[in-house]
């Protein structure tokens, strides 16, 4: 009897164990939220990969920086400001403005020569006294020693030697060294293109980085915006780090657009769209600043000479100024030398002219290259560049 109600018990319980299993097996899944849309109805991928059999690849989205949210009631987003276009000073009387600035940095000069001329007896130690002022000015030795020559036999025969006199006698006598009759124009008068077009003048400016090559060419755009002439520049220094970015900020300024490059690539390849842009715009005058690694770079001189070859497809080139930094002294006229043998320099541009450069360098780098100083540098303001003047360079030196 015992036996049989063990097996009822054991048959109940079993009964009881399949009956519920059954019913877990038949219960329904809960429902799944549906997959979120994505832009255009798409359905977008979940966020994170699942595992097992809903894993699936996970897909790119867009994606969207806080400054591309606007936020309920905040401010829209602005575009960047456009750069405020300045109205240059123009170009004449520069060098009368800046006389004064001159007359400070460089009176050493004139005032040493005008003590030394003033005594009472000019004798052999005063006149080498003199010539050691002059080549100290960075005249050059040549150009002293005519100087001398000249100022002897002047004060032999002039006898009496009143302050005035002296000074009138050294004006007359720089101003011969200097030049007079030399054209100092930047010539900024177009042609016409090898196609028959109206072609912009053509400006090479080429010099030693570290002189104020790219400088001085942002300074010459706001000469000739300020003369009314449209410009556009060309950054050819594509080997220098940050070159065509600082030309383009001096373009800027002045409204004048600026073709570049990408950097290290043919310097040559954007001169001449530079040259093709001034064409198709109708620019005055198209300014390309040149590479200006050191000059004994063999590669570099090839380089310009060929940027000069492919500039001279589109029609002659009007001007190459060097730039030189006037600070440099007898250095600078190793440089002019070089420059001048791989390409045909039209004028000079001295920087740094006040401070502690010698005013003489002017007649030793005329004297080197047989062309005229047609621009200098007297500071650091964006319109500290002028057009040389001989008689205001020399009333400044003797003031």
């Amino acid at each position: 009897m015992d036996i049989l109600i063990l097996v009822v018990i054991i048959a109940v319980v079993a009964v009881a164990a399949i009956s519920g299993l059954v019913v877990s097996t038949r219960r329904p899944k809960p429902p799944q939220a549906p997959p979120p849309k994505g832009r255009g109805g798409a359905t977008a991928a979940p966020p994170e990969p699942r595992v097992g059999d809903d894993a699936a690849t996970p897909v790119d989205e867009e994606r969207r920086t806080i400054e591309d949210v606007t936020l309920p009631g905040g401010p829209a987003p602005q575009a960047p400001p456009v750069p405020e276009v300045e109205v240059p000073e123009p170009g004449a009387g520069r060098m009368i403005r800046l006389r004064a600035r001159l007359a400070r940095s460089q009176n050493t000069l004139g005032r040493g020569l005008l003590t030394l001329l003033s005594r009472e007896h000019l004798d052999e130690d005063t006149w080498e006294e003199i010539e050691d002022t002059l080549l100290s000015a960075d005249i050059g030795v040549a150009p002293t020693q005519e100087l001398v020559e000249r100022l002897r036999e002047r004060v032999r025969v002039l006898g009496t030697r009143t302050p005035d006199d002296l000074r009138a006698l050294l004006r007359e006598e720089l101003l011969a060294q200097i030049g007079t009759d030399l054209d100092r124009v930047v010539h900024t008068e177009g042609g016409v293109s090898t196609e028959g077009e109206e072609r912009p003048a053509v400006i090479l400016v080429v010099g030693v980085n570290g002189t104020g090559k790219t400088t001085t060419t942002g300074k010459l755009a706001r000469v000739l915006v300020a003369d009314g002439k449209s410009v556009v520049l060309g950054a050819a220094d594509t080997f220098r780090a940050a070159a065509a970015d600082q030309l383009q900020t001096w373009g800027e300024r002045v409204g004048a657009r600026t073709v570049r490059g990408p950097e290290g690539g043919d310097p040559a390849s954007v001169a001449f769209d530079a040259v093709k842009e001034g064409i198709t715009a109708g620019a005055d005058v198209v300014l390309v600043d040149t590479a200006g690694r050191l000059h004994t770079k063999t590669g570099l001189m090839d380089e310009l000479g060929k940027v000069k070859r492919v500039v001279e497809k589109h029609g002659p080139v009007n001007e190459v100024l060097l730039v030189l930094d006037a600070t440099t002294g007898q250095n600078g006229l190793v440089q002019a030398r070089v420059f001048g043998e791989v390409v045909d320099i039209t004028g000079i541009a001295l920087t740094k002219l006040d401070g502690t450069a010698k005013g003489g360098i002017v007649v030793a780098v005329q004297r080197e290259l047989g062309v005229p100083v047609k621009l200098v540098g007297l500071g650091e303001g964006p319109d500290d560049l002028a057009p040389f003047e001989p008689e205001a360079f020399v009333d400044a030196l003797l003031s």
